[in-house]
């Protein structure tokens, strides 16, 4: 399958057919810190991706509104 990595943006091939999770250990990912896309699908670590595949790991990125500071 071929592996779409971000940030450094990068392509690799990975032989076999595998579950996310297992992707993600070889890979060495920790899979609480990046989401797997294929196509326009999220994908959970018990789903299984194949040969023909093309995947995107995204890292997940969190933040929170910002207090907001009035104007005077």
């Amino acid at each position: 399958m071929k592996v779409i990595l971000h940030h450094p943006r990068r392509e690799m091939q990975v032989e076999g057919k595998r579950r996310v999770a297992d992707l993600l250990r070889y890979l060495n990912l920790n899979p609480e810190a990046v989401l797997v896309i294929r196509g326009d699908q999220l994908l959970t670590k018990d789903m299984e991706v194949g040969e023909e595949d093309v995947v995107e790991v995204r890292p997940v990125v969190s933040g929170g509104e910002r207090e907001r500071r009035r104007a005077p």
